[in-house]
Order: C-alpha cells, then structure tokens, then sequence
C-alpha cells in the first residue's frame, strides 16, 4: 500500500503524521516527500517567475513548474490512499479531489474542527479528528488487505 500525505507546504505537522504511520505500517511505503523544499517554495518559485518577468499563466508552463507537477502526480496516481491533513490550501484540495476522482480511498484529517464547515468533505471516504481514529480506519484496511 502507498499513502500520498498532503498537506500545506507550511504544515510541518504532516511530517510527525508520516513518522508516525511509518512505525505502525511499516510494509506501507507513506509518501511526504513533496514538502522537503520548505515552506516558502511557492513564494520563492513566483518571485523567481517574476524576476524572469514572467505572468501566472507563463510560469504554470515553465520547466519548473511542470516538472513539480509531474512529481507529485506521479506520485498520487501511483498511492492507493490520500489523506490531507489540515490546515491545508488550494493545492491540498485540489489533489484530493484528483484522487477522489480517481477512485482512491480518501481521508481527511482536521487539526481541529473548523469554524467554517462544508458538506463537500462527503467526497471523502472518511474525515477525522484525531490520529488515533485515523489509525484504527487504516488498520481496518490493512486487515481487508491481509485477508
């Protein structure tokens, strides 16, 4: 099994998630790997687009831009099952939905319950609170996996 975490880039939270599912699967191979540039690389991919004077449309075109995009869908279409932990942006949903669309099982982890709520997270298969309960839903997977 492979886990895609999505995450915000600014959410370093999602790299305890994956120490975490690491340990208790250890045959899973839990893919966090998108968030090593750091949480300012967005911020450093467009100033660095406007310094060639580029426009938002130009560089989701450049080399750059298409080659991180390739990665992580790589990656997504390769994972049987995507969790996004909050907080978490446009890009997080977006992926989500991707997979979701996909047909691949789809978890959402809340840091805490939002102020705003939204009926759309139905897509999900799942939405959590807590890890422990995240947990308890992949082991019941891996059971169903195992059978």
């Amino acid at each position: 099994m492979k886990v895609y975490l999505i995450s915000s880039l600014k959410n370093w939270k999602v790299i305890e998630l994956g120490n975490i599912l690491r340990r208790e699967f250890p045959s899973w191979i839990i893919f966090d790997d998108w968030i090593s540039p750091g949480p300012r690389a967005d911020e450093y991919w467009r100033a660095f687009e406007k310094k060639r004077h580029s426009n938002y449309q130009r560089a989701l075109k450049s080399y750059a831009a298409k080659h991180i995009f390739e990665f992580d869908k790589k990656h997504l279409d390769e994972s049987d099952i995507l969790i996004l932990y909050t907080p978490c942006g446009k890009s997080g949903h977006l992926e989500l939905g991707y997979g979701i669309g996909k047909g691949k099982k789809s978890y959402v982890l809340f840091d805490k319950e939002p102020k705003r709520w939204d009926i759309m997270y139905q897509f999900c298969d799942e939405v959590f609170f807590n890890i422990k309960d995240l947990i308890r839903e992949l082991q019941r997977l891996e059971a169903l996996e195992n059978k």
